[in-house]
Formats: C-alpha cells, structure tokens, sequence
C-alpha cells in the first residue's frame, strides 16, 4: 500500500485525518496508564503490601520505558511510524491478557510482570506519536495539538478509575486492609480470590480492543513522516543508528528536556496514582475512584492550553507557569489539613459532588497545576533536531522512567515518616528543575 508522506513543512489540511487516529491512541495510552491509579490501593489491600511495596506497580509499568525506548526507537526507525504504532498495540494486547494468569493465582510477581509488558508496548506508541502530533501540523501551535491530544488522554484517565470500580468493586462491600482483617481465614480468602477473578473479563475485553486497533493503524491510509536517515556505505543501520544515539547528545534542549520529562512524570504520577493510597490511609471509601479528580483538574489544565496557547501565552510561559502553580501546591499539602474539606466545598461541594480532605483536594489540583508541562516540553525539546528526531524522542520517552523512581522515592518517605502527606516533599524539587527548564534549559544549544 502506498502511503503518504508528512514532510517538515506540512499544512492543516493533511492533519485532521491522522490526529483522529493518534487521537484514538492517546485515549488507550490514557486509560491503561490511568488505571494504575485504581489498582495501586487494590493490590495494597489483595496482595496484602506495604505502601513501599504497592509503588512497584508503577515501577514496573514507567521502567519500561527507560529498558525499551532505544530497541523501541531502532524498531521504529525500521519499519516506520505506522507499523511501528501497529506493533506497540500488538504487545500490549499480549500483555493485557497476561493479567488474566496473575489475577488468578493473586501473585504480585506475575502483576509486575505483566504492567512492565504494557509499558513496554507503550514505549513505541508513545516515542512515535509525541513526535508525530509535533511533526504533522506548524512548530508554533505544536503545544496546542499536544494539549487535545492530553484531554482526549486524561479525559480516558476519568473515566477509567470509574470503569475499575463498577467492574471490579461493585456489589463487594467494604475492601479495605481493616475489613478483611476483621473476616476468618477462610471467609478472607474467599472474598480475595472472588474480587480477584473480576479483573479477568475487563481485560480480555482490553485485549480485544487493542487487537481490534492493530487492524486500524496498519491498515488506515496514516501518513507517514519523512524523517528518513540516509546509511552511508559501509555502514549498516544498526551502526548509524547507534551513531546516531549518541550524537544526540550534543543537544542540551532535549537532554535537558529529558530530565524536565522525568521530573514531571515523577510529579504526575504521584499527583495521579498516590491520590488512592492516600485516601486509603484517611479511611475514604471512596478511595479507589480518587485518580478521577486528578483527571478532571489534567483536562481543565489542558483546556486552558488549547485555549491561550499561542494565542496569549508561549509553550515556555506556559511551562514557567505550571512549575510555580506545582510548588504552590506542594507547599499547601505539607502544611495544608487533612481535616478540613473548605477548597473541595468551594470548588465541587455546591454541586453535591463527594467532598474530600483539603490536602487530597490539592493532590488532585496538581493535575491541573502540571497540566501543560508535557505539550510544552516536547516542541521546546524537539526544536531543531531534523533527522535525530527519533532519537530525541526516544531520550524524552527515557524520562517517562521518572514514573518509575519518583513515586518509589514517595513510597518510602512516606514509609519512613509513617505518613503519606509527608511524601509529597518529594515532587517540591521536581517543580524547581521544571522551573529551571522553563527559564534557561530549553534555550540551551551547546553545553
């Protein structure tokens, strides 16, 4: 099949079609991603962990894409942005249906296991698209395609904690770790492998679903990117791509992006996926639905984006601003109440929404503080790149392990200090570096 080709200088007329399927993408990038938020607590509380323990869920899920963003970029170099799309969804299939085996024999291990497989086909579709949103539309509105494309993902990360819940927890009672505590042995055991094995439909369906959209993307009329690299002779692809590689290097703006990447994802993923815990730990019963409110503050963030971005502020203001509103919120969760529900009553409560704690309400409102920081890295961070443009990608991708070590850093503070809110200090110097990418990283072209 012929396809057609997006070279550097593409117009608006050839990006509707191709941001409607990346568009569909990014809503199943958001809801995997997202339902970590619901299974962190329920694997606390089924596998009987420690908060330390439970942060491993998204370390096996965000280390993935540090082990496989370059074998994941040289895959996409070689097959192309389409079929490179086509086989991240392929592997995430496989890996949806290995939660089938872990959920029935409840070992933690095979839960891992099965979120680093997910992570791992995540790592292609999202060292592909990022840069595709970028690439098929002007370098000045870059941040505000990114922008939708991050309310179609965190508008599938609301919805996906509401799904986990009416499919997994619906009907159960009361599943915390001081309910069960309460059962006899036998009653316990019954009541797990019973929740448990409500994990498997969903997930055969989710397998399904990504199967259904290997189909889509390999055989849609998705143009591709003219990005090619010439090899020289003599040299084979492997060589020059690892050649490559390392001459990326050489770029402070996305090495430096990559960091800013790493701290933001650290701080989205604690905004996101501790939110659970820690109501857990205050004893809400709503604690499972918690990652919804992030959601929900991450779309009107975005929505702010698409609206001001370039039209009244710059991909670098808007960075600048996300970094002082994140330590903001910071600073009132370490000093804030766990008490009081003043900010969630004046924010939702007037609508007869469920109020929560003033600190869980700013946990949820870092979503909304943090929201422009990934539109705005990658234009900054891509600029000028031309033929590396796969390789800086896959650097960025490699941040997204700030998923994976920030949390873990949360966990045990949060362990050590026996209290959750004072794990939040973790994500203070995050903002700062993002603050420092904001005003000096991102103009940086020579070390």
């Amino acid at each position: 099949m012929n396809t057609a080709v997006i070279g550097k200088e593409t117009g608006a007329r050839s990006s509707l079609l191709p941001m409607a399927i990346i568009g569909t993408l990014f809503f199943i990038f958001g809801f995997v991603t997202w339902l970590n938020g619901s299974l962190i607590p329920f694997l606390k509380v089924l596998c009987d962990l420690t908060a330390f323990q439970a942060m491993f869920v998204t370390f096996a899920f965000y280390i993935a894409y540090t082990v496989m963003a370059l074998p994941m970029s040289f895959i996409l170099s070689r097959t192309g942005y389409r079929d490179g799309m086509a086989i991240g969804l392929g592997i995430m299939a496989v890996a949806a249906l290995m939660f089938i085996p872990a959920a029935q024999t409840g070992h933690y291990a095979l839960f891992l296991l099965a979120l680093f497989a997910l992570g791992a086909g995540l790592t292609i579709l999202q060292t592909a698209s990022n840069p595709y949103v970028v690439r098929v539309g002007p370098q000045e509105s870059a941040a505000t395609r990114i922008a939708i494309m991050g309310i179609i993902n965190k508008g599938a990360g609301v919805l996906a904690p509401m799904v986990f819940t009416a499919l997994v927890l619906s009907g159960i009672g009361d599943f915390t770790t001081e309910s069960l505590e309460q059962l006899g042995a036998a009653e316990r055991e019954a009541r797990l492998d019973e929740v448990a094995n409500r994990l498997v439909m969903p997930y055969i369906v989710m397998a399904g679903v990504l199967l259904a959209l290997v189909g889509l993307v390999k055989f849609s009329n998705l143009p591709e990117i003219d990005e090619k690299v010439e090899v020289p002779e003599g040299s084979t692809a492997l060589g020059q791509f690892i050649s490559d590689v390392k001459a990326i290097w050489q770029y402070p703006q996305v090495v430096l992006g990559s960091l800013a990447l790493f701290a933001y994802v650290g701080v989205e993923v604690i905004a996101g996926d501790t939110i659970g815990l820690y109501g857990e730990e205050l004893g809400l019963t709503n604690f499972a639905s918690l990652t919804s409110y992030t959601m929900w503050f991450m779309v009107i963030g975005y929505l702010i984006g698409v609206v001001a971005i370039p039209r009244w502020i710059s991909q670098q203001q808007a960075l600048l601003g996300s970094a002082i509103a994140g330590s903001l919120c910071i600073a009132g969760i370490l000093l804030g109440s766990n008490e009081s529900t003043a900010i969630a009553d004046t924010l939702w409560g007037w609508m007869g929404l469920t109020v929560v704690p003033d600190t869980i309400a700013l946990v949820a409102i870092m979503g909304m503080a943090h929201a422009l920081v990934w539109p705005a890295i990658w234009p900054l961070a891509l600029e000028g790149l031309g033929r590396f443009t796969a390789q800086g990608s896959a650097l960025l991708i490699m941040g997204i392990a700030g998923g994976a070590i920030i949390p873990l850093a949360f966990g045990k503070v949060a362990e050590v200090a026996a209290d959750t809110q004072v794990g939040y200090w973790v994500a203070l110097p995050c903002y700062l570096f993002i603050l420092f990418y904001a005003l000096k990283g991102h103009k940086m072209r020579s070390w």
